[in-house]
């Protein structure tokens, strides 16, 4: 089984924002899977799919963007069967690229993200692949918090639409073939 987890906040207020994008991916993904999110388990939204041969559980916490983790570990304290080095898949915003580039890496450290710190922390590794989707820095005097917590200016929103598109495109890549083959075929730079 894969867990592909998608990082954001709850609720309507955050639904449209620059930190919710790892929710867009997991929506989009359920979409091409044909799966509905209509389970709540361990504090997350939970979708279960197939792809390549196995199932596929599309999670977004509800614990809040910094509280991640918690929902994470719930996960796999209850399938211990599990190994998040070759069973998930974290997707999550990133200020470090520009709008529209996604980047899959791996392993790495959480970056100054809030929320893979959290997943990091409960974990206990920075061992496990993830999928990050840019979103740009804020210009100017734009507190980070206020940045990622707004939506999208209507000249980045297309190209961020683009990059979700893509991110699910790697996911079933990785899905079909390995996280290794996804890597080779999407980190490749735009713009």
């Amino acid at each position: 089984m894969k867990v592909i987890v998608g990082l954001g906040n709850p609720g309507a207020m955050y639904e449209k924002t620059r930190h919710n994008v790892g929710f867009w991916v997991v929506d989009e993904l359920a979409r091409r899977l044909g799966a509905s999110w209509g389970k709540v388990k361990w504090r997350a939204h939970v979708a279960e799919g197939r792809a390549g041969g196995e199932k596929v559980l599309l999670v977004k916490p509800q614990t809040y963007m910094n509280a991640s983790g918690e929902s994470v570990r719930e996960l796999f304290d209850f399938h211990r069967e599990l190994d998040a080095a070759r069973d998930l898949i974290l997707v999550y915003d990133d200020m470090d690229f520009p709008p529209g580039q996604i980047r899959l890496r791996e392993r790495g450290s959480g970056g100054g993200h809030n929320g893979v710190k959290s997943v990091i922390q409960h974990l206990g590794s920075e061992v496990f692949p993830r999928v990050r989707v840019g979103i740009g820095r804020p210009s100017g005097d734009v507190r980070v918090v206020d940045y990622v917590l707004s939506p999208f200016s209507a000249a980045d929103l297309a190209p961020v639409q683009e990059a979700v598109a893509r991110a699910a495109d790697a996911l079933e890549c990785a899905l079909e073939q390995g996280f290794a083959a996804a890597m080779n075929r999407f980190n490749v730079r735009h713009g």
